[in-house]
């Protein structure tokens, strides 16, 4: 058993989730916090949206809303990292209590509702650490939304991309969050198309990497709508998925019945098939980032296998800590040169062939 599971998780899991989330923030700020000094097996590495990264497993969304930690979490071993999601004005969010954990089921519910400081203070720590000649080794990326008293969400997609590319590795479109009344409509062909033509002018003159997050409760014919528009758009890639709104019948908490976007384990296998579906489409021609469900280096691979060029992970750190980085990397390695791939990317889409 780990340090974290022994020591730590029996404290934390009597603590509510946000004033968790929120002391582990202030703690990776402070400097206070362990480094993990993990040397990534060179099996792992392999290039994102044309960079070179030590290992393909990323910092998912949500957890650093605001670019305040992203270095640290850099330092913990992750590949990549994924700020966010911004608005371009702040906004508190929706009502508290609105993060839940699902302990039985290794799984979170959150309605969170895009709570963030907003565009202006986000573009600033991020131009901070973009001059640091102290920053690691890694890319940052950031994850767009909109406010939800919008009247023109093209728009602020648009405004947050603009202001931001300068500042980061990649941008990723989220028009999949359950928390923001009328988001999801914004993944039907009709109103992804008009996004993306409002956009589309920015990506081609900034060129930083844009992608779109989906979310996983699409119907199959949606998903290829999807996919055929980033292919028709130019887009660099989709990160699938998102929460989602289902509630599988395996669940135990009784916190299942909150509402919000379920993430965690019971996502695995649904985000896995959005992710291989996406591949048969689009494989090869744009990244695919895997999100959902990993909390071993075996879930890691098998997206990679399924189609993901790289992967994203969030809530199994809930309950595993930050060891979980370093586990699922050595885990991760081991797989390939068992099946005798001698990097990520010759095993990408493996399944398919």
């Amino acid at each position: 058993m780990s340090l974290y599971r022994s020591l730590v998780w029996p404290f934390i899991r009597h603590v509510d989730a946000e004033k968790a989330h929120r002391l582990t923030l202030t703690l990776l700020k402070s400097g206070l916090t362990p480094f993990l000094r993990h040397i990534d097996d060179p099996v792992l590495a392999t290039r994102l949206f044309g960079k070179r990264i030590g290992n393909p497993v990323g910092l998912a969304a949500g957890f650093d809303k605001n670019a305040e930690v992203p270095d640290a979490m850099l330092r913990l071993g992750f590949g990549f990292v994924e700020v966010g999601g911004v608005t371009p004005r702040p906004q508190p969010g929706n009502p508290q209590p609105r993060l839940f954990r699902l302990e039985e089921d290794r799984a979170v519910i959150n309605r969170m509702g895009f709570n963030n400081e907003g565009l202006a203070i986000m573009a600033r720590r991020l131009e901070q650490r973009r001059g640091s000649p102290s920053a690691p080794q890694g890319l940052v990326g950031v994850n767009l939304g909109v406010n939800k008293d919008s009247t023109d969400r093209p728009g602020d997609y648009a405004a947050s991309y603009e202001k931001l590319a300068p500042l980061v590795d990649f941008a990723v479109v989220n028009v999949s969050s359950p928390n923001t009344p009328g988001l999801r409509n914004l993944q039907g062909r009709e109103e992804l198309s008009a996004l993306l033509t409002r956009i589309q002018p920015l990506h081609r003159q900034l060129k930083t990497p844009l992608l779109v997050k989906i979310g996983p409760d699409l119907a199959d014919e949606d998903i290829d709508a999807i996919a055929q528009l980033a292919l028709n758009f130019e887009l660099d890639g989709i990160v699938a998925t998102n929460t989602t709104i289902a509630r599988p019948a395996s669940l135990r908490s009784g916190n299942s019945k909150q509402t919000g976007g379920l993430s965690g384990a019971p996502l695995f296998e649904r985000s896995t098939e959005v992710l291989r579906q996406l591949y048969r489409q689009v494989g090869g021609k744009m990244t695919l980032i895997g999100v959902g469900g990993i909390s071993s280096g075996a879930q890691a691979y098998a997206k990679i296998r399924a189609g993901a060029n790289a992967v994203q992970l969030y809530s199994a750190l809930v309950y595993e800590g930050p060891g979980l980085v370093a586990r699922i990397k050595s885990e991760l390695a081991a797989l390939l040169k068992k099946d005798g791939f001698s990097s990520i990317a010759d095993a990408v889409g493996a399944d398919h062939r």
